[in-house]
């Protein structure tokens, strides 16, 4: 039996689309091989070739292994950042107390 991807938003499919071709010319920029670049990562080759098509369906492990290979783990670290959660930021201001009692 097959995995089955859930429908997502048109915007979160086009960035995972973007994500792939990023990380495919990430690759192609280093003179990295697929079968060099699967290796490394410890995936198969048509992983990869998933990943580089970014499909949803891949695990972000996987994602995070290959960027680490290219040397750009470290952009995961900002990704659901709470310093830069506005929307959440602005949810927390409104539940502030008008006044506070001692």
């Amino acid at each position: 039996m097959g995995r089955t991807t859930p429908e997502m938003p048109l915007s979160v499919r086009q960035a995972l689309d973007k994500l792939g071709r990023d990380i495919r010319n990430a690759r192609k920029r280093r003179r990295i091989t697929t079968r060099v670049m699967a290796d490394r990562a410890g995936i198969s080759r048509p992983t990869l070739r998933r990943v580089e098509q970014g499909d949803p369906s891949v695990a972000l492990g996987i994602y995070a292994s290959v960027l680490f290979v290219l040397g750009m783990a470290d952009h995961l670290e900002g990704l659901a950042d709470v310093t830069r959660d506005t929307r959440g930021l602005e949810l927390q201001e409104e539940e502030l107390p008008e006044r506070v009692s001692s």
